[in-house]
């Protein structure tokens, strides 16, 4: 096994600490319309309807384990991204900090609140 193929799998395993994986479903339509076999990865049934849940939790995971007296993180993101560092700072029990632009849709702000995330609107 590669090196890469041995990181994805641990990242994987890592991730099932936060929710099961999520499925994957064939396309009827879009498989007819363009004469292939296509399937959709279901992130929509994952904690915050991301895949940005991944990345979240592998960059703090990956920085917690070189650090792991690191309690406080800092994002910008307009909804996803913050949303998915919301929900693993919550996981860690650390502090997140989330600032997110004034045209930011209230729907992803209460969201972003509902995981834990702190937020500061900005121009």
């Amino acid at each position: 096994m590669t090196e890469f193929a041995e990181t994805a799998r641990a990242a994987t395993l890592a991730l099932r600490e936060l929710f099961p994986p999520t499925p994957l479903q064939r396309n009827l339509y879009l498989s007819d319309r363009f004469g292939a076999d296509i399937w959709l990865k279901r992130e929509d049934l994952s904690p915050v309807r991301s895949y940005k849940l991944r990345g979240a939790f592998n960059a703090m995971r990956k920085l917690r384990a070189i650090d792991p007296g690191a309690t406080r993180f800092v994002c910008a993101s307009a909804g996803n991204h913050a949303q998915g560092v919301a929900f693993v700072c919550a996981h860690f029990g650390v502090t997140g900090r989330i600032y997110m632009p004034v045209t930011t849709p209230e729907q992803k702000i209460l969201k972003t609140k509902t995981f834990g995330g702190l937020r500061s609107r900005s121009s």
